[in-house]
């Protein structure tokens, strides 16, 4: 049985206020604990950590994400180095991330309790800037890491390193380094591949290179992927999961390599990786 459970709702999200209470009631009745991060704190838009899970590695054994991708991604960085698996529960669009529906809650927590699940180790990414040779920046995220340019800049130029080989200098609006698990996001948009999540790779996927061809690269978890700015009259932004961002200036570089945290996802046998690709993507 459960020493206690996390819940962690998007606030803003429509009927959220009754799943939570369906979730609390569910797991009062087997005598375990909720805590919650409540509503006066909008998720979203917090400083990290949120206070009310500093202390959640002692008090529960689980953490349930209420609410889409987005409210996953910032719970998957918040106890990342806690090991503390997610169950994801979608009440947004997709929900890739977030992989049950309300309509499946009750027969996925009665599996919660019977310990009919798996859990799910994701490689995520460790993010640093180097400007002058010091340490500017540095965080981590589960999905990706995107180098593009502001509203209004012309095309950039990024020379690409693969621990020290170079690459290639993407012209064009940007570059995408993402996970596994970030392969289904802006990556797959930008006309990168699919990867099954539990695989140990980096995946580098251009944002609308001014190049002949366009490919995404995959290399191996134990390479560093390197990238300088090498375009001076132009804004360009670092982005970390879509939530986190960071400002570049010329000839910053930027490291990025697998992270020495990892997000554990729980998962059910009816839907692994492969029924819900075709559920969220193929049928879309």
């Amino acid at each position: 049985m459960f020493k206690g459970i996390g819940l962690v709702p998007n606030w803003q999200k429509k009927h959220v206020s009754s799943v939570i209470a369906e979730v609390k009631k569910f797991f009062e009745s087997y005598r375990v604990p909720v805590y919650i991060v409540p509503s006066r704190d909008p998720l979203l838009h917090m400083a990290s950590p949120i206070k009310d899970m500093e202390e959640w590695s002692e008090k529960v054994d689980l953490v349930i994400a209420v609410g889409g991708d987005g409210t996953f991604l910032r719970v998957a960085r918040e106890v990342a180095f806690m090991g503390l698996p997610i169950l994801g529960l979608n009440l947004g669009y997709k929900g890739f991330l977030a992989g049950i529906e309300v309509g499946t809650l009750e027969t996925c927590l009665h599996k919660l309790i019977a310990g009919d699940y798996s859990v799910d180790d994701r490689l995520m990414l460790q993010t640093t800037v180097l400007r002058d040779n010091q340490c500017v920046f540095s965080s981590h995220s589960l999905n990706d890491v995107i180098i593009s340019r502001g509203p209004f800049s012309r095309i950039i130029k990024l020379d690409t390193f693969i621990n020290n080989d170079f690459l290639e200098r993407y012209p064009g609006d940007g570059l995408i380094i993402a996970s596994p698990t970030g392969s289904t996001g802006y990556s797959l948009s930008a006309g990168g591949p699919v990867v099954n999540p539990s695989l140990q790779v980096l995946l580098i996927t251009p944002i609308c290179p001014h190049l002949l061809y366009q490919r995404s690269v995959i290399v191996n978890r134990e390479d560093l992927v390197s990238v300088i700015v090498t375009t001076s009259s132009a804004d360009i932004f670092l982005t970390l999961d879509g939530q986190e961002g960071f400002a570049l200036n010329y000839k910053d570089l930027i490291k990025v390599k697998r992270a020495p945290c990892l997000t554990r996802v729980i998962t059910f046998a009816e839907l692994n990786f492969y029924k819900t690709l075709h559920n969220k993507l193929l049928e879309a």
